[in-house]
């Protein structure tokens, strides 16, 4: 082998002399998210619960920057790029709930060495999560109040309080592809929680009946892969309390377990559900 072929195979060398910041800390801003990290106790184990709390919180906002494109993409009749969206929040969706991993195998003495330190903190007060729940359509204008203190974490979620969820873009579509969707689901108040429509139920029945290969079933399964792992979600953080904590009253004056457990009895997108024993 020549000495210009055995120099021609050398890897070149990186790029290390920056004037500033690196270009990667530029883009990825990790010097703040590494030092985020501002620790209440002694507890070794308090690290991976605010850092893995933290992971969560930008799940969160992944999610609904999914959920917010495949809004807006239905509003256009445009479902191929609403179902794109719907399939990559199913992939963010399973690393969210894998999220629980680190904290599921808690023990009641080990959250016990930290818990003093969140105070009145609590999970239900997460705003982007509160997000992810108004998107889905379980709106309340009571979980705005929490956030009164931060103006414009406030204004955003009024902003989505007061949108169509996502499911009810969904319904639209069902409606002006010719499914027969009553004027008091299409003209509801979008800024209460969605009910279940017999009509809705009826609608997807029909989209399943019909062509299982067609634009609507695929849209269907999607969403309903999406509810599935919200559903997952859900159990696991009951799981997760439950092992940590037992019954006992959860942070910041939730029920703790009580309220987890009426949640995971919730389906999203419910007619998406209940139309399969009429296929």
């Amino acid at each position: 082998m020549s000495h210009e072929a055995h120099e021609a195979e050398e890897p070149a060398t990186p790029h290390l002399d920056f004037q500033g910041t690196t270009p990667y800390e530029d883009y990825v801003k990790a010097d703040v998210l590494t030092h985020l990290q501002h620790l209440l106790s002694d507890d070794p184990g308090e690290m991976v619960f605010l850092v893995t709390t933290q992971v969560m919180e930008l799940w969160f906002t992944v999610v609904v920057h999914e959920w917010e494109t495949a809004a807006r993409a239905l509003r256009e009749d445009d479902v191929p790029t609403a179902i794109a969206a719907l399939k990559r929040s199913v992939r963010e969706l399973e690393a969210l709930n894998a999220s629980w991993k680190p904290l599921g195998q808690l023990t009641p003495a080990q959250f016990n060495s930290y818990r003093s330190a969140l105070g009145d903190g609590s999970g239900f007060q997460s705003a982007m999560y509160r997000r992810m729940e108004f998107l889905l359509g379980d709106k309340s204008a009571s979980m705005l109040v929490p956030h009164r203190g931060a103006p414009r974490v406030h204004a955003e979620l009024e902003k989505a309080l007061h949108e169509p969820s996502l499911y009810d873009e969904v319904v639209r579509l069902l409606a002006r592809r010719g499914y027969d969707i009553p004027d008091d689901v299409l003209l509801r108040d979008v800024s209460r929680r969605y009910e279940p429509s017999d009509a809705v139920e009826a609608a997807w029945a029909a989209v399943y009946a019909g062509d299982q290969n067609g634009e609507l079933a695929r849209l269907g399964e999607a969403l309903t892969d999406v509810g599935e792992l919200v559903w997952r979600w859900r159990n696991d953080h009951l799981v997760a309390t439950r092992r940590a904590m037992g019954a006992k009253q959860g942070t910041g004056g939730s029920a703790g377990v009580a309220w987890l457990e009426k949640r995971a009895q919730k389906s999203v997108f419910p007619e998406l559900w209940t139309a399969r024993s009429h296929v």
